[in-house]
């Protein structure tokens, strides 16, 4: 199937499944973390993705290798082992991820300033404006 033509239902339909899990947040951390690093155990991944409590780091790597972009790999050993890695299928996303990455530290500052502009200008706008008062009739 192919997504060039938008005005078809299934293709709409398969490029928000797609962006409903690739898209959140969590999922790209994890994505990424995993493009740089090959491997990694649960507690690396937390410690590297800031602010990701273990609940949604859990259902993210569950969601994930349910979609087969990431594997579980349990070593048989005592505590067991379990490792974290992509799929032939989720290094493919490794490009355009690393790409989104390096996009957001790049352009970080100038979209800092743009929103403190736009809320600056937002503010002044409101403070010039006369309030308007909404009266009853009774």
């Amino acid at each position: 199937m192919s997504i060039h033509d938008t005005s078809k239902s299934a293709n709409c339909q398969a490029m928000s499944d797609v962006l409903n899990r690739i898209g959140d947040k969590w999922s790209v951390m994890v994505v990424g973390m995993l493009g740089r690093n090959s491997t990694l155990r649960f507690n690396e991944l937390k410690r590297m993705i800031n602010g990701v409590s273990q609940r949604m780091l859990t259902l993210t790597l569950r969601n994930l290798e349910r979609d087969g972009l990431v594997t579980r790999t349990i070593y048989p050993e005592v505590p067991p082992r379990v490792e974290y890695g992509l799929t032939e299928m989720g290094k493919t996303l490794d490009g355009p991820i690393s790409k989104l990455w390096d996009w957001s530290a790049e352009h970080h500052f100038a979209i800092l300033e743009a929103r403190a502009i736009y809320d600056a200008r937002e503010s002044a706008m409101a403070a010039a404006e006369p309030r308007k008062v909404a009266y009853v009739r009774s």
